[in-house]
């Protein structure tokens, strides 16, 4: 990361309660070695919002401790993994700021888990049970009951031995066989209850191609990955916790002395979003949306073309922090962090996008004139201007003009004095309309005394309002993104409702015929901005010279902000 990293002896932050611990490990000397965390993505989807937090714990508590984090990929499922997955998620990791110590694949210990499970077979901890995935799903039991032991579950060494080597030559069809874990099959914990470790699935892998047709299954993979890594401590979601209990047992088991721990925290959940994997991916393959880097999909790759940068998607996990239980985040609390970053970063620009034309009636025909406009305001660390035209015809956006306003509207009006935006006061005097009775046209008179946007007289207007000059402006396609989801728990829908039904129909406005400030007509794509009272904004690569097109990233009304003042 580019920013200084906090460390043990000086801490940025208050220590959330995983902190706390690797501290105290540190302190006591648990393992004997650096801290080490990894991060284990399956390369089956792309890196989504809930990812970027597991990342940035993960990362963070490395380098606080002076460890090291693995990038993993825990590639065990030779159907649905894919190498476009593998270098997505270690474009999204590099984006985000962070570099791994070591990077891995589970599918690179295949040699060394199936050693293992001749190991736990030889000790008479793991079996090849013959049933179908039917009857040891019923075999299990249920929770008030427990579950029934394999007819093949007393098969001797020499046998499942016998029968775990001819699955490795591939002598049997998928589904034949299994290996099991041999453990209880009362264990209230009903992962406990003989759990599935090895798989005949005769399929081409990835990365190595049909040298395997048996496959370990997660549970088996994962914990005695990350011991054969020498990682200290395995962080994860809440929804492993149920997992602890098989992946403590088989690090045991194999041998390894100081194991790593798992410990468990919250995982985000946020409003109007869905984070499932399964999910996504309809949204994806349904047509639903336009891709994985579609700006409204919670992706990282969406994330990142919807124009939120690297430190805005870390200050949001600090500011949502590590918990012990699961919580829903507002999504006003995201926006707020990503308003609160861009804020400070990107430059301002003029926008209209509905345009009404203005036509300055006592301005020189013919004439122009530049102006100079701030990039950034006073209270922005940051420096820069540019020159914008000026000129008799402008554009202002039709929503800051009224035929006859209501009170406190304090924008142009029929007779009313307004402040153009770095330019001139301004006063309406007529309202040209067409045959059906829209307004086409106003016509105003400007004061060129009140350049840069004060009267010498010391009079004063209640209005500030944004323009360009029609001649010099820029079309450009404004893209216009909200909440994807209509509803803000979409994955807690009634039981029978398709979330799909859930999607926000509204999620995206395309406005077309939208008027820049020609300043950004040269900037290269993935540039942010500012469109001053409109929101920020961020050029899509789809966007070219002669055919703009922005995306935006988030309005500049903050409702968190207002949240917490009310709070």
């Amino acid at each position: 990361m580019s920013e200084s990293t906090p460390t043990p002896e000086t801490p940025a932050r208050s220590r959330d309660f995983v902190r706390e611990m690797v501290a105290e490990d540190v302190k006591s000397g648990k393992y004997g070695r650096p801290v080490k965390t990894r991060f284990p993505p399956e390369p089956n989807g792309y890196l989504h919002i809930g990812h970027a937090k597991s990342i940035c714990l993960n990362f963070g508590v490395a380098s606080e401790f002076d460890g090291g984090c693995n990038l993993r990929f825990d590639d065990t499922n030779p159907f649905t993994e894919d190498i476009k997955y593998v270098n997505a998620i270690k474009h999204d990791l590099a984006w985000l700021g962070f570099t791994p110590a070591a990077e891995f694949y589970a599918s690179d210990y295949f040699e060394q888990l199936y050693e293992f499970a001749e190991l736990l077979v030889s000790k008479g901890k793991a079996y090849v049970d013959s049933q179908t995935e039917e009857e040891i799903r019923t075999g299990r039991g249920t929770v008030t009951q427990a579950g029934t032991p394999s007819p093949h579950r007393d098969r001797s060494v020499a046998e499942n031995l016998d029968l775990l080597r001819r699955m490795k030559a591939g002598e049997f069809a998928d589904g034949a066989h299994v290996l099991r874990a041999k453990i209880d099959m009362a264990h209230p914990n009903m992962i406990m209850r003989d759990p599935l470790l090895i798989r005949i699935r005769k399929a081409s892998h990835y990365r190595r191609g049909d040298a395997w047709c048996i496959y370990p299954l997660y549970d088996y993979a994962h914990g005695l990955s990350d011991a054969i890594e020498g990682i200290t401590h395995s962080l994860c979601t809440l929804e492993f916790k149920d997992n602890k209990d098989i992946y403590d047992w088989l690090v045991h088991e194999v041998g390894f002395e100081r194991p790593p721990e798992q410990t468990e925290f919250a995982r985000l959940r946020l409003d109007y979003t869905v984070l499932s994997k399964r999910k996504l991916l309809r949204l994806v393959n349904e047509g639903h949306v336009a891709g994985w880097d579609d700006p409204r999909m919670p992706t990282i790759a969406g994330i990142r073309r919807r124009g939120v940068t690297p430190e805005g998607i870390r200050a949001f996990a600090e500011t949502v922090g590590i918990a012990r239980k699961d919580a829903q985040t507002e999504l006003a609390t995201y926006e707020h962090a990503v308003r609160n970053d861009l804020n400070m970063r990107v430059p301002r620009v003029l926008c209209v996008v509905n345009p009404l034309k203005v036509v300055l009636t006592n301005y020189p025909e013919g004439a122009s004139e530049e102006l100079e406009a701030s990039y950034y305001p006073h209270d922005v660390p940051k420096t820069g201007s540019r020159m914008v035209p000026f000129s008799r015809e402008l554009y202002i956006d039709r929503d800051d003009f009224m035929e006859d306003p209501p009170k406190k509207f304090f924008r142009l009006a029929p007779g009313r004095e307004v402040r153009l935006r770095y330019g001139f006061f301004i006063t309406c005097h007529e309202v040209v309309k067409d045959a059906s009775g829209a307004i086409v046209e106003l016509r105003c008179t400007y004061d060129p005394a009140t350049r840069g946007g004060n009267a010498p007289d010391g009079r004063k207007v209640q209005g500030t309002i944004h323009w360009v000059s029609a001649a010099h402006a820029l079309d450009c396609e404004l893209r216009m993104y909200d909440k994807l989801f209509a509803v803000a728990e979409p994955d807690d829908i009634p039981e029978g409702t398709d979330f799909v039904s859930t999607l926000n129909p509204d999620s995206l406005q395309v406005v077309k015929g939208a008027k820049v400030e020609p300043s950004v007509g040269n900037d290269a794509v993935g540039t942010r901005y500012q469109f001053e009272r409109t929101g920020y904004f961020i050029s899509d690569p789809d966007s070219q010279p002669g055919a703009l097109v922005f995306n935006r990233t988030v309005t500049l009304k903050d409702s968190w902000e207002k949240t917490k003042a009310r709070g």
